[in-house]
């Protein structure tokens, strides 16, 4: 029986997986079970943000591994404390909780939106259609697409919508019960649509008008994605709490929220945890990646991110399919006016691995450290993509 054959036999059906199975990677490039080589412009889906088989991180998870992997948080470990102290010293927050993916950090934000809320009564949190925040319930509930709801009954109450890069429909959506804002600068799932500075210094003052809490979603365009470490650096407007996962640590699972000290303060013992979040594993990874973003490779994505966007433009000339190249740094899209899953299919047969943002992007989220020969290379392979599907 082979890898896909048990897969398809034994691993319960929640993704539409490709008929591919990886066996390992080196920097760029991933290999399947066959020795197949492929360019790798998803990253895990924005994950592996140093690329596959990164010698410093693989040397820290080996010797990690020999120390200490878990050992609960009621104590305290080297690893947490540091990484802890890095981020918020890199940005404009005071406190660092740690979780295991986005969904989680998302959790850990709707919570403390509430517990500030909940001195002067008010629970309803603002979330922006056409969102996407991950598959818990809150997280799907604060998610502004219905598609993901469906079939789950009734979602959490005190949640609703308003129009992404809209100012009048956020102050609309505002009410006395409006406690938090919860909004990605650049929408992922919904298609790769950047905020506007405007929209987000427009929201952060009706933010500070109304005692709500300003919550951003990086968890994909995050951690160095966009050029900066964090993405509301690349906008100029800084939110009360942010909540990261995916490039993290790496690719190890590792989620985290930052706030600002008054508002982390409502959080209390016992008020919220996470039994493996900030585990020296995770964490050891996080303070890898975090220096090794910071010494060199966030240049890279501010120097190559408007190359591959040039790039896309390029291909759009000979490409009337391309309608729409959008997006900052290492998180691009382009639209086409048909589906891109043939697109995608065919790049995959050439040797180019990418994912869909919705039925008619195709999103790019390659490693950090990808080159502009990569970027040329992965632009051959999509070239060739579109014609064999005479785009």
């Amino acid at each position: 029986m082979t890898t896909i054959e048990k897969g398809k036999k034994y691993v319960m059906n929640t993704y539409n997986r490709f008929p591919l199975a990886l066996d390992h990677g080196d920097g760029m490039y991933v290999y399947d079970e066959d020795g197949k080589k492929y360019l790798d412009f998803l990253g895990g889906i924005a994950v592996n943000c140093l690329g596959h088989n990164y010698p410093a991180l693989a040397e820290n998870i080996a010797n990690q591994a020999k120390k200490l992997i878990h050992c609960s948080n009621l104590y305290w470990t080297k690893p947490m404390a540091d990484i802890a102290e890095k981020l918020v010293n890199a940005g404009d927050f005071d406190r660092a909780f740690f979780c295991n993916s986005g969904a989680e950090a998302i959790e850990a934000g709707l919570k403390l939106c509430r517990k500030h809320g909940f001195k002067t009564g008010r629970q309803e949190i603002i979330t922006m259609e056409h969102s996407f925040h991950g598959r818990t319930f809150g997280a799907v509930t604060a998610t502004g697409q219905t598609h993901y709801q469906e079939g789950f009954g009734d979602m959490l109450p005190h949640i609703k919508y308003a129009k992404f890069n809209d100012i009048e429909s956020v102050k609309a959506a505002v009410t006395p019960q409006t406690c938090g804002i919860l909004l990605e600068p650049l929408q992922g799932e919904g298609g790769i649509h950047p905020a506007t500075k405007e929209f987000l210094t427009a929201v952060r003052a009706l933010c500070d008008e109304n005692d709500i809490k300003l919550v951003f979603d990086e968890v994909q365009c995050g951690c160095g994605r966009l050029g900066t470490y964090f993405a509301y650096q690349t906008f100029g407007v800084v939110p009360d709490a942010v909540c990261m996962a995916k490039g993290i640590a790496g690719g190890l699972p590792m989620g985290a929220m930052l706030a600002k000290e008054d508002f982390a303060q409502n959080f209390k013992p016992g008020d919220h945890a996470s039994t493996f979040g900030g585990n020296p594993m995770v964490t050891s990874c996080a303070n890898v990646v975090f220096d090794t973003l910071n010494g060199g490779v966030l240049n890279n994505v501010k120097e190559n991110g408007p190359y591959l966007t040039a790039a896309l433009k390029e291909l759009a000339k000979t490409h009337p399919a391309i309608v729409d190249v959008r997006g900052i740094g290492y998180m691009q899209g382009a639209e086409l006016n048909t589906a891109v899953s043939p697109v995608i299919s065919s790049a995959i047969e050439n040797g180019l691995l990418l994912a869909n943002a919705g039925t008619h992007i195709i999103r790019f989220v390659p490693a950090l450290i990808a080159e502009k020969k990569h970027i040329d290379e992965a632009m051959t392979i999509l070239d060739k993509a579109l014609k064999d599907n005479n785009l």
